[in-house]
């Protein structure tokens, strides 16, 4: 196998795993690699169907104790919650649990030796807001006789998320929030003309307005949700140094002159 750069690695469900997916010529691990090429490698755990706790089960296999030779992992990204806050008195409900376990499974998956040998910074992001009148057409049609979510529910889980970074950074951790769920209904409100009174975006008695485009089977997102995120992301990574500096191998400037494009150039306008 190559060598490994240092990582950033993105743990979810199927929000993260489609993260990987080419959608109208986008994809957000691909522009993540882009922007760390050479830098870090961009692993994805994404898991569709997963709830977090599945992910704690797991956790030790995903993250194994890190050795002397294993890469650090410099940014982990962690998307759960979507399944999470399937609703517990469906009939079908295989993944939803309380708020309280989520709280817990979060804490735990952020406070895990393996996780904190690592010494990350950890970037936690609030599941996307639910359109639930898109989800329950989604439902209706593979054949659920109610929805399977609730977007008042879903709403109380990315609170849930804020609440575990808030503490998290209160204890000195370098945790930072990634208002996922805030930032998805802004560019829906924007998009959509409403009414000062009317209910909020994807609820019972309202209007789907641009979430049916944003989230269009009412839960997954679509390319301009995965750009929202990819913002976030980059804006909560430190800047690069100035090319080529943290590159893991030499450019091919240096490797030929021992010394960058940018400072032959200088030279060459010092003795011009």
């Amino acid at each position: 196998m190559a060598t490994s750069y240092n990582q950033l690695v993105l743990l979810g469900d199927s929000l993260i795993e489609r993260a990987a997916f080419l959608e109208d010529g986008y994809s957000l691990q691909s522009a993540l690699q882009m922007y760390c090429s050479r830098r870090l490698d961009v692993i994805n755990r994404g898991f569709s169907g997963w709830n977090t706790k599945h992910a704690v089960d797991y956790l030790p296999q995903i993250f194994p104790a890190p050795t002397a030779a294993s890469p650090r992992i410099e940014y982990l990204v962690i998307l759960l919650g979507a399944n999470d806050a399937a609703r517990l008195d469906h009939p079908s409900n295989r993944q939803g649990i309380t708020l309280q376990e989520y709280e817990a499974n979060l804490a735990h998956i952020i406070n895990h030796e393996h996780i904190r040998a690592h010494d990350p910074r950890i970037l936690l992001v609030t599941p996307p807001p639910l359109d639930e009148m898109g989800l329950a057409l989604t439902d209706f049609a593979n054949g659920n006789g109610e929805v399977t979510r609730y977007a008042r529910l879903s709403a109380k889980f990315s609170q849930t998320v804020r609440d575990v970074a808030s503490k998290a950074q209160s204890e000195g951790r370098d945790v930072r929030l990634l208002d996922l769920q805030k930032d998805i209904m802004s560019e829906a409100l924007r998009l959509t003309p409403t009414q000062a009174d009317a209910p909020l975006l994807g609820y019972p008695g309202g209007d789907r307005g641009a979430l049916q485009t944003l989230l269009p089977d009412g839960l997954h997102m679509n390319t301009d949700s995965y750009k929202i995120l990819y913002g976030l992301i980059e804006n909560n990574m430190e800047p690069w140094p100035e090319y080529p500096k943290g590159f893991v191998y030499p450019d091919w400037w240096t490797l030929v002159y021992g010394k960058t494009k940018d400072q032959i150039m200088a030279e060459k306008e010092t003795s011009s």
